[in-house]
């Protein structure tokens, strides 16, 4: 779970949840460990990715941008941090837009990498964490109603995944 949390703040397309959500369902009194994990990953492969957008943007990230289909938007996005970089940070890591997005525009437009690797975990955290919380307090009664109703969570989890590329597609 930690080398898919590391991967997908940086190149990988699938994010840690779709392996966090049933760890921590399988054994709800690890959910705490497992949020920490994620997000401790998950901020290292930010690291990587701010690495590629601030030193490989060039070749590699921006290749990696455009197989995501959001070359057009960099540039926007880059303007964007000069006012809003800690917002952008905080609010994109905890939505289910693409993090790597994020990462790799972090390090292309030059954001502070202290202030970057502070409000990545800040807000990677809150994701897991809040995740973790849940399913740590309600893991057994969501566990009963997943198992009763599985092709309708897979249904809506399908939904939600869709909506939040089309949102990073459309209105970033």
């Amino acid at each position: 779970m930690g080398a898919i949390s590391f991967a997908e703040s940086s190149f990988f397309p699938i994010p840690p949840d779709v392996m966090l959500v049933p760890m921590s369902l399988a054994r709800p009194d690890k959910a705490w460990h497992y949020a920490t994990l994620c997000t401790l990953t998950s901020v290292a492969g930010g690291i990587l990715g701010y690495l590629i957008g601030s030193v490989l943007y060039d070749s590699v990230g921006h290749w990696l941008i455009q197989l995501y289909g959001y070359g057009d938007k960099v540039e926007a996005f880059r303007e964007a941090y000069a006012k809003w970089g800690s917002l952008i940070i905080l609010l994109k890591g905890l939505t289910p837009i693409p993090y790597k997005l994020v990462t790799i525009t972090s390090g292309f437009a030059g954001y502070n990498l202290a202030l970057f690797i502070l409000f990545s975990v800040i807000a990677r955290g809150m994701r897991f964490f809040l995740i973790a919380f849940l399913l740590n307090r309600y893991g057994v009664q969501a566990r009963a109603f997943i198992e009763e109703r599985l092709g309708m969570v897979v249904t809506v989890s399908a939904v939600v995944l869709v909506a939040g590329i089309a949102g990073a597609i459309y209105l970033f």
